[in-house]
């Protein structure tokens, strides 16, 4: 198992928690923050206990974004030698926490407070969020003077529509909890001290009855479908479909309906 710095992982079958823990620095991300996260994202999808990843931050924030003084740091990169950070070779995607998406087990962001900047992106790419009424939610990108990065440009008008991500993104105003439930920027709301329990529970829930090869190619298919037509995507579906009537899950699901009686799936890892 990995030791980790800036963050803990906890694994309580069936679920992993993911915590960043800088709460001196409002949980913001650091390089090695970064790479931390991905390391533990790595672990938990290894592992075949788990069947959904929870993360959150200690303290008051979900997370600040990325450090000040590592953005800075990109910044003079950029600026003294052009081009030196921005180009990539790599056939994955770019932006912070892009990789989520590819992940084939479900991410759920515990938003337990400020969550700004590289934090927003962070709870945006989870695949569900619960936050906590507490929590706070701002884009800052443009008051920083940069754009609206790391995919909020595709994944913000998807959630939002187009005006009120242009509203977000244009202000920077800082959104409470309750505002941010409202616009469907959250999926579910709760008390600070439920957040944590209600998120473990939710994964807990989703171990009893889904599939998890079933997600993870629904996960798939979620994201994939969004930038093709209609026709193309039911085809696709259709064709999935097929293939997963011929695995080992869903003869359980089925004999599972006819017994009366809760799903044993095969776990991934």
């Amino acid at each position: 198992m990995n030791s980790y710095t800036d963050l803990s992982l906890e694994i309580d079958d069936p679920v992993a928690v993911l915590t960043v823990r800088r709460p001196e620095k409002m949980n913001a991300f650091t390089y090695q923050t970064l790479a931390e996260m991905r390391q533990a994202i790595d672990e938990a999808v290894a592992d075949r206990r788990v069947v959904g990843i929870v993360v959150t931050g200690e303290g008051r924030a979900f997370s600040a974004g990325l450090d000040s003084q590592a953005l800075m740091n990109t910044v003079n990169a950029e600026t003294t030698t052009p081009g030196s950070r921005s180009a990539t070779t790599s056939e994955e995607l770019p932006g912070l926490f892009s990789y989520f998406f590819n992940v084939p087990k479900p991410i759920v962001a515990a938003v337990n407070g400020v969550a700004a900047g590289g934090g927003l992106v962070l709870a945006m790419k989870a695949d569900v969020r619960i936050a906590s009424t507490a929590s706070s939610f701002t884009t800052v990108f443009l008051k920083r003077g940069l754009i609206g990065e790391h995919g909020m440009t595709w994944i913000l008008p998807r959630l939002l529509g187009s005006g009120r991500a242009f509203d977000l993104l244009m202000t920077s105003k800082r959104i409470d909890a309750a505002e941010a439930h409202r616009i469907g920027l959250v999926d579910h709301l709760v008390e600070p001290d439920e957040l944590l329990q209600r998120a473990k529970d939710y994964v807990r829930e989703i171990a009893a009855n889904c599939s998890p090869g079933a997600f993870a190619d629904t996960k798939r298919l979620l994201y994939e479908h969004m930038g093709l037509t209609y026709g193309q995507s039911f085809r696709e579906a259709d064709a999935m479909q097929w293939e997963v009537l011929r695995r080992p899950d869903a003869t359980e699901g089925a004999k599972a309906l006819i017994e009366k009686r809760a799903p044993n799936f095969e776990r991934l890892g």
